[in-house]
């Protein structure tokens, strides 16, 4: 594994870092206003790193067997929804913004179930850098490092805003700016660790890299669909979401095509 390669794995991890940081920056708790942009920044970001960088490269990588060149991503995609829709109905969690867990019942904390709920949110960001990095190392014609990198950087850009989002909330809640900052950092290890768990799987199934792309961008579509659109678009100020998703979705094109 490569330098370059390892330090694309991190950048993700390094963004989340950030965002949590703003624990010691913000006295009061997050704005309903940019909570809402944040969240519709982030679902773009997802959606368009899932198209560009993993559901067009799976068909193209099987662009020799014509129509059916369609079916890797579509088997990939919906095992990846199905994967998520596992995690999320076996493991307490706590979304922001609500008190009543999802899962399996547990007594674990409202901490800790906020912060397993963002776990899960970071696990196909991870799955998704890892898989478009063994693209890369294996040689995939449609899938370069720089292709990769920028998957890397747009998930990393997203992971600001969202690192915010999880730590001033646990601020709010009575837990020291430290405290705040580490559980914050913390829910985004998640994400080098899925990307090399998926690299090393990768070098060994390399038939099934087209599977493997679609799978990660299913699990993202998951999040999106299932967590960030509904909390970005309750209540007021949901057209702020909307301005968020645009942008967040523009940069992540525009990254995918520049660099790629």
């Amino acid at each position: 594994m490569t330098a370059t390669i390892i330090v694309g794995l991190l950048i993700p991890l390094l963004g989340t870092m950030l965002g949590s940081a703003f624990v010691f920056f913000m006295k009061d708790e997050m704005s309903a206003r940019l909570q809402k942009s944040l969240l519709g920044f982030a679902s773009g970001v997802m959606v368009a790193a899932s198209v560009w960088s993993l559901l067009i490269p799976a068909m193209e990588m099987k662009a020799d067997s014509g129509a059916w060149s369609v079916v890797p991503a579509a088997v990939g995609f919906l095992m990846g929804i199905g994967f998520l829709l596992l995690i999320d109905e076996l493991t307490p969690h706590l979304h922001i913004g609500t008190d009543k867990p999802e899962g399996v019942k547990s007594h674990l904390s409202k901490t800790a179930m906020l912060t397993l709920a963002v776990t899960i949110h970071n696990l196909p960001e991870g799955m998704a850098v890892g898989v478009v990095f063994a693209g890369a190392e294996n040689q995939v014609s449609n899938i370069s490092l720089a292709a990769a990198i920028s998957v890397s950087l747009g998930i990393a850009i997203q992971n600001i805003p969202e690192g915010a989002i999880i730590s001033m909330p646990m601020r709010a809640a009575g837990n020291s700016r430290w405290k705040s900052f580490v559980l914050g950092s913390l829910s985004g290890v998640v994400e080098p660790i899925g990307a090399i768990a998926v690299l090393l799987l990768a070098s060994f199934l390399t038939p099934a890299l087209p599977y493997m792309l679609a799978f990660a961008a299913g699990a993202m579509f998951y999040v999106v669909v299932e967590e960030l659109i509904p909390e970005a678009s309750s209540g007021q100020h949901s057209n702020l979401s909307t301005i968020g998703f645009a942008i967040g979705f523009v940069l992540m094109m525009v990254l995918d095509v520049v660099m790629g």
